[in-house]
């Protein structure tokens, strides 16, 4: 069965313990992240004839990995089936396997996997399979203070949130839309990501992200 996350973008603060622990957890360099935080911003301001300023302005966060998705791009473009899913539903790529072409990186409209430039080969989330295999979440989830990341199938999430999962969205901006994929990650959406549907938002750290 399917695994993925569940994401509180209304308790989301961006401070970015998930990436750092994630990072700690795999030994990773600067160079190299399998979660990322996108800052999303957008909205305006204007000083009326008495002086004043109004705004609305609006802010918020997306804390990002792999969505194991359901029709995962990066599977069917992997032309040795290193990029595989796995007997718990979690998508990955066998190292062994793989050629380093770099077709999944391409394909995967989250960005998730990229090409070690050490290893030559595939790198991306795997949901710390390891540590889901022996009941544990991944370090992420267990790293979040707020709260703001869980982890487990579909009934699971939808049995510890029940009163959030059927409010839930499979994308808010700027993420793709829900079919190009259909990603395992269900949004609690802040009413700022609400106030994105219109489109007038932008990132506001894509340096941070390589973008």
């Amino acid at each position: 069965m399917p695994r993925g996350f569940f994401f509180d973008n209304t308790r989301c603060t961006g401070c970015r313990t998930c990436a750092l622990a994630c990072k700690d957890f795999h030994d990773h360099g600067p160079e190299q992240a399998f979660r990322r935080v996108i800052d999303y911003e957008g909205g305006s301001w204007k000083v009326a004839d008495d002086g004043t300023v109004a705004t609305d302005a609006y802010g918020y966060h997306i804390s990002l990995s792999c969505n194991h998705c359901t029709s995962a791009a990066c599977t069917k473009v992997c032309p040795t089936g290193a990029m595989h899913r796995d007997t718990m539903g979690l998508v990955w790529p066998d190292m062994s396997r793989c050629i380093g072409c770099g077709y999944c990186t391409m394909a995967c409209p989250y960005h998730a996997p990229a090409i070690d430039q050490k290893l030559k080969r595939s790198s991306k989330c795997d949901g710390c399979h390891q540590r889901v295999a022996a009941g544990q979440t991944p370090i992420c989830v267990e790293a979040c203070p707020l709260r703001a990341l869980d982890f487990g199938t579909t009934g699971e999430l939808a049995e510890r949130h029940p009163h959030d999962f059927d409010r839930c969205t499979r994308s808010i901006m700027p993420l793709p839309p829900k079919e190009a994929t259909t990603p395992n990650l269900f949004v609690l959406a802040s009413p700022a990501a609400r106030r994105a549907e219109a489109g007038d938002g932008r990132i506001a750290n894509r340096e941070e992200l390589g973008l």
